[in-house]
């Protein structure tokens, strides 16, 4: 595949000088990240590689540190490929190469650390933004690009099936800003519409219009609250109920994705209508379309049509030590593995409500520029920064300031994780400079994204951490 046919032509070197190391490789080890980003990294990765024939073994980790890196030196592998990590582990990585413990190939989008390695793919180094414009899982999947026009594997599609997986993964990593994907992102998108395995479409920017009955819908959707309808079970049914529009189908509530194409501009202009009439903004109100990207290939209704609802299924997997069921799923196993994550995935609902519902009991503490909660033992790590994002706009927590969320990992660590929003990064803020200079500063250590980081500190820091976090924040806001 010449530059010019390579979706990202900045990358197109890089991809294929990492896609050679691994085609040299006896047998390769794949390392990766748990949340939806990482799952599709390694879901990506893993097609890619079979289809090359080159055999392998996929590990999950939470945080890549040096223990971790020291644990994969371990497995006895001459090379390991990192996805959707590595990139700001390079240091201690570097090390372990020198040592001639494995040979490193890296996909990532993540923060580069001050070393460097031959087969390093991350658009950071090519002045591509890797918080909004390229995910783990499109760096996986420009080197599964490269794997495939470097052997005789798909050559009808040259991976671009593989598409729809990073697409999935850009959404899980909160890419899709101002309602839709930017950047390189939009090149993977194309590659996915032109292989047949994804449409993107203008409409209703909702969670859970596949899956979700019509009234749960409106009453959960949060990202625009609406008075009378968001958090009201009682004001979404009488909003449905005064539509002209059949709403049930055989006694049952029909959900959007039942809707004929009249009957969802309906819906949408009535519920404008209903914003506008209870005083919510007009910025606030254009917010409630977006685009949806749909997997094509996937059955309608399902968790898995929808990349917002697909990820949001594989972030209930490795979430909960299940990384393997994620990686199934993400391989095409829609039989067992997909009915064990739909299980997972009511489960982590139930979590994710639950911990909303604590932190709205419980309040944040307000500092100059940040406010904070500290869950304890009662949320779990592996969520927490979901439930902070979740949170941002709920009552008593506000989404003018970024919010930090600490919560218990063992005896020893406390896990941080922070998230702000669009406006908030536009102004100067960068949390991974934030929670990562912080973390450092008590003795631990972190990183991650401008809009969405986190960090391991020592048990006991955390008063220290949001002194030093509010000063850094304070420095780049003004």
């Amino acid at each position: 595949m010449a530059a010019a046919d390579a979706p990202v032509p900045e990358l197109q070197p890089r991809a294929a000088t990492c896609a050679e190391q691994l085609l040299r490789a006896d047998r390769v080890l794949l390392a990766s990240h748990i949340d939806a980003d990482g799952l599709t990294s390694a879901g990506v990765a893993a097609l890619a590689l079979q289809r090359a024939n080159v055999p392998f073994e996929a590990v999950f980790e939470k945080q890549l540190d040096r223990t971790s890196i020291a644990a994969i030196a371990n497995c006895d592998y001459e090379t390991v490929l990192f996805t959707d990590f590595g990139s700001g582990q390079l240091d201690i990585i570097a090390e372990h190469e020198a040592a001639g413990d494995f040979v490193p190939v890296i996909a990532d989008h993540h923060q580069p650390a001050d070393a460097d390695t031959e087969h390093h793919l991350n658009p950071l180094l090519e002045g591509i933004d890797g918080a909004s414009e390229l995910s783990g899982a499109g760096a996986s999947y420009l080197l599964a690009r490269e794997l495939a026009a470097r052997s005789s594997a798909d050559e009808r599609l040259v991976n671009r099936d593989l598409a729809a997986l990073a697409v999935v993964g850009a959404v899980g990593d909160m890419q899709a800003s101002s309602g839709q994907l930017h950047g390189a992102n939009r090149a993977i998108v194309a590659d996915g519409v032109e292989a047949g395995v994804l449409n993107e479409m203008k409409d209703l920017a909702v969670y859970g219009k596949q899956t979700r009955p019509l009234p749960k819908l409106l009453e959960y959707a949060s990202d625009v609250r609406i008075p009378g309808i968001t958090n009201d079970e009682r004001g979404s049914i009488s909003f449905l109920d005064g539509l002209d529009v059949d709403t049930h189908t055989d006694g049952e509530w029909r959900r959007w994705v039942d809707l004929t194409d009249e009957e969802k501009q309906t819906l949408a202009s009535a519920l404008v209508r209903h914003a506008v009439s209870r005083g919510v903004p007009a910025f606030k109100i254009d917010r409630l379309v977006g685009t949806s990207y749909l997997l094509t290939e996937e059955t309608p209704g399902t968790e898995l049509r929808d990349a917002s609802e697909f990820s949001t299924l594989l972030n209930a997997t490795a979430r909960y030590e299940r990384a393997d069921v994620g990686l199934a799923v993400c391989l095409g196993d829609r039989g067992s593995a997909f009915d064990r994550a739909k299980e997972l995935l009511r489960n982590h609902r139930r979590n994710l409500s639950e911990g909303i519902q604590w932190v709205e009991e419980h309040g944040v503490t307000q500092t100059e520029r940040l406010q904070w909660f500290d869950a304890g033992d009662e949320i779990r790590e592996t969520i927490v920064g979901i439930i902070a994002g979740m949170s941002m706009g709920a009552d008593g927590v506000s989404r003018d300031r970024p919010i930090i969320a600490f919560a218990s990992k063992n005896d020893d660590e406390t896990k941080v994780s922070g998230r702000a929003t669009g406006p908030l990064v536009d102004a100067g803020l960068d949390l991974s400079i934030v929670i990562g200079d912080a973390a450092r500063a008590v003795g631990g250590d972190g990183g991650g994204h401008d809009i969405a980081a986190g960090a391991t500190i020592p048990r006991g820091e955390e008063t220290a951490f949001i002194e030093h976090a509010d000063r850094i924040a304070g420095e780049q806001l003004g």
